[in-house]
C-alpha cells in the first residue's frame, strides 16, 4: 500500500508520462457484514473503466491497465481490511492503490490526467494529525482525523523498539569493589554504583532522543502534522525533556495507547489537537484578511487561477463543499468555466491547488463554515 502523504507532494499524481490515466474511487467499509458489497463494487467501477476504454483503446492495452485491478479484487486479505475509502491510479507502468481514512464518492473516470481532488481534500484537510505512542522499550504512530486514527507502517528508518535502537549493548550498572579485611576474618563485599533504576533511565533516555530524532526526520517534517504524545505521565516528562521536535504538542495523552480502546484514543487525540485546529484555521483566515487589504490576497477564482500559475500563490485556501467547475489554460492562467456533469470535466479548485502545490505554496481544505468568503477560495499572495 502506498501512502498518498508521500505521493502527492512529490508530485507522482502529476508527472505521469502521457494517458491514459484511470482514476477509480469507492466509499469501502471497515467491518463484515457492510464490507460484503465492497469487492463487488469495485469490480464493477472497473467495468466501466473499461469501457471507457475500449472507445479508443486496443484490447491489448487494455489488458495491461486492467489486470492490477483484477489482481486487486482478487485480493482476499485486501479486502478484509479496507478502512472507509478507496482510491485507487493507475496509468502505463503505474499502480498506486490507497485505503482511506475518509470516504469518497464513488467515480470511475479515464482522462489524460489523474481526478485527484478527493485525496486533495483529505491530504490537505487542517484537522489531520499523528499520534506517537511510546514506553520505554517500543513505538507506535498513528494518523487520523476528527473522524478516524489508525496505526501507520514506521518508516524504514525508524526504530521500533530499544533494540532496534541501541543495539543488544544496553548499558551495565557499574560496579566497584571494597574489601573489607581479608581471609577468614573480612570476606570481600561489593557495593554497587549505579542502580537498576538509574540504567534504565538512561538507557530509556537515549531511546527516546533516537526515537525524536527519526519520528521528526521521517515523519513530522514530511507531513507538517502536529504530533499528540500518548504515554505514561513520567515518560512525558523524559520524552518532552530530550524532544527537538517543533511540532510535538503540548498537550498530549497520559496513557499508553494499548491501555485504551481505539475509539478513546481517538477521542482524547482529538481533545489535544482541536484547539490547535481552530487556532490555526483562525491565523489563516485573519492573514486573508490582512493580504487582501494590501492588495496581496483575492477571492476570486479567475484572479487566483492567473495567480497561481504565475507562481504567486503562497497559501490558498479551499471551500471543502465546494466545486467549481472548469479548467485553467497552462500558458495564461485564464479561466474556462465548464460543467462537471461529465466525469471527465475537472473542478477548478483541484487544477487551482496542483499549481500551488507545484510552485512551493501551501493549500488548505476548510470547512464552510469558516471559510473567510463566499467564492470557494481565498488566496495569499507572495508579492
Amino acid at each position: 500500500m502506498d501512502s498518498p502523504a508521500h505521493d502527492y507532494p512529490t508530485g507522482l499524481f502529476f508527472d505521469v508520462q502521457g494517458p491514459p490515466c484511470l482514476s477509480l474511487y469507492e466509499p469501502t467499509h471497515r467491518s463484515h457484514p457492510d464490507n460484503q458489497q465492497d469487492r463487488i463494487r469495485f469490480r464493477n467501477l472497473v467495468k466501466a473503466l473499461e469501457d471507457s476504454l475500449r472507445r479508443t483503446y486496443p484490447e491489448e492495452k487494455i489488458r495491461a491497465l486492467i489486470e492490477p485491478f483484477r489482481n486487486l479484487a482478487a485480493d482476499r486479505g485486501f479486502w478484509n481490511h479496507t478502512l472507509d475509502g478507496l482510491a485507487v491510479l493507475a496509468a502505463p507502468g503505474l499502480f498506486l492503490a490507497y485505503r482511506l481514512q475518509r470516504p469518497v464518492p464513488e467515480l470511475a473516470v479515464v482522462a489524460d490526467s489523474f481526478h485527484t481532488k478527493p485525496l486533495l481534500r483529505i491530504l490537505q484537510s487542517a484537522d489531520r494529525y499523528q499520534v506517537l505512542g511510546l514506553n520505554r522499550k517500543e513505538i507506535k504512530l498513528f494518523e487520523g482525523n476528527r473522524d478516524a486514527l489508525d496505526e501507520i507502517e514506521l518508516a524504514d528508518e525508524v526504530p521500533r523498539t530499544i533494540i532496534e535502537a541501541l543495539g543488544e549493548e544496553l548499558t551495565e550498572p557499574h560496579l566497584t569493589v571494597s574489601t573489607y579485611g581479608s581471609g577468614p576474618a573480612g570476606p570481600a563485599m561489593h557495593h554497587g554504583q549505579g542502580g537498576r533504576k538509574d540504567e534504565v533511565d538512561l538507557d530509556a533516555e537515549r531511546f527516546f532522543r533516537v526515537v525524536d530524532r527519526a519520528v521528526l526526520e521521517h515523519h513530522s517534517r514530511p507531513s507538517g502534522l502536529p504530533l499528540v504524545l500518548a504515554a505514561l505521565p513520567e515518560h512525558h516528562h523524559l520524552f518532552r525533556r530530550v524532544s527537538h521536535n517543533p511540532f510535538l504538542l503540548e498537550e498530549g495523552i497520559d496513557v499508553h495507547p494499548d491501555a485504551v480502546s481505539a475509539g478513546e484514543l481517538r477521542e482524547r487525540a482529538w481533545r489535544a489537537v482541536e484547539p490547535y485546529y481552530l487556532a490555526r484555521l483562525d491565523e489563516l483566515v485573519e492573514a486573508f484578511g490582512a493580504a487582501k487589504t494590501k492588495g496581496l490576497g483575492a477571492d476570486d477564482p479567475a484572479q487566483v487561477a492567473e495567480a497561481a500559475v504565475a507562481g504567486r500563490v503562497t497559501s490558498l485556501l479551499i471551500d471543502a463543499g465546494c466545486e467549481i467547475p472548469g479548467r485553467i489554460d497552462s500558458t495564461t492562467g485564464q479561466v474556462e468555466f465548464d460543467d462537471l456533469a461529465h466525469p471527465e470535466v475537472d473542478d477548478l479548485l483541484d487544477d487551482l491547488a496542483e499549481w500551488v502545490m507545484r510552485s512551493g505554496g501551501q493549500v488548505v481544505v476548510v470547512p464552510p463554515e469558516r471559510m473567510p468568503t463566499g467564492t470557494g477560495v481565498a488566496a495569499i499572495y507572495r508579492y
